[in-house]
């Protein structure tokens, strides 16, 4: 019993410093933005004793909080105004989001139920265009959307994002549907409902833990994406993580500020996280038990 005990004890002691370990650099990061300069490259790094400030948030989003009146601050202006660039990864991540897995529903649900000549091969090649490295891709992109006239638009980028993830929303998608038991849609045939009925009555309200992991992970990954948007873009969209590096300067990086900037674009990905909690971790457990 006495050695149990220790051996619990000791468990969890190794569990609270690994989730130390992990969420320590969120942390550092986050305070950094609430710090001046000064206390920013203090030697030996202050971990908690300074004296919190809001001036970081008020240069990047153009705001003023009313704690204090900044000559820098100014709404729409200033060179670290990022307010904007914000919103565009917002809008950028979600409609590329609901664009992948619109598409990769259907095309899961259909690789999943239906048996047609080549579906193997199908689900081989789709696996090898999530392989690729978008590098590969990214010039030819380039001239394709300039011909199209979809460079420095949010369609381009919504469309490059929704394309960038459908491969990995397949995938996960129809692993999901494959765990969904067929008889069920054979029975529902029998009693007269039509595919389409069955699909949206009977397999996505099943399924809508998948989908709300599979979004979770589409949101994050457009929401971190660089390359393309960089490769794509000139000066009338940019996104957090491409903003980000306009933060290094000639005359030194606005730590402060860019850490501004990066503690605000964690919050839109954790209230997503959030409204679809309740789903996430049945769909990431879905296929771990089988009958």
């Amino acid at each position: 019993m006495h050695q149990s005990r220790f051996a619990r004890t000791l468990r969890t002691i190794a569990g609270w410093l690994v989730v130390g370990a992990f969420f320590f650099p969120i942390y550092f990061w986050t305070s950094v933005a609430f710090r001046d300069a000064k206390d920013i490259f203090n030697w030996p790094p202050i971990i908690a004793d300074f004296q919190p400030t809001v001036r970081n948030f008020e240069q990047v989003f153009g705001i003023s909080f009313g704690f204090a009146r900044d000559a820098s601050v100014s709404p729409g202006g200033g060179n670290f105004y990022m307010g904007p660039r914000l919103w565009d990864s917002i809008v950028v991540a979600s409609l590329s989001t609901v664009l992948a897995i619109v598409v990769a529903t259907l095309a899961s649900y259909a690789l999943s139920r239906m048996n047609f000549r080549g579906r193997h091969d199908f689900v081989n090649w789709v696996l090898s265009t999530r392989m690729m490295p978008p590098v590969a891709v990214a010039i030819p992109m380039f001239f394709i959307f300039k011909q199209f006239s979809l460079l420095d638009t949010y369609v381009g980028i919504i469309l490059i994002h929704g394309l960038m993830n459908l491969p990995l929303a397949v995938l996960l998608l129809k692993s999901f549907f494959d765990d969904i038991p067929a008889e069920i849609d054979e029975s529902a045939l029998l009693d007269g409902a039509s595919r389409w009925t069955i699909f949206r009555r009977i397999v996505l309200p099943m399924a809508k833990g998948g989908i709300a992991a599979t979004a979770v992970l589409c949101f994050i990954f457009s929401w971190t994406e660089f390359l393309f948007v960089l490769t794509l873009t000139q000066t009338g969209i940019k996104t957090v993580p491409v903003v980000s590096s306009t933060f290094v300067t000639s005359i030194g990086t606005a730590w402060g500020n860019m850490a501004a900037l990066g503690a605000a674009a964690i919050v839109p990905a954790f209230i997503v996280i959030l409204l679809v909690q309740r789903h996430l971790v049945r769909g990431l457990t879905m296929g771990s038990l089988k009958q």
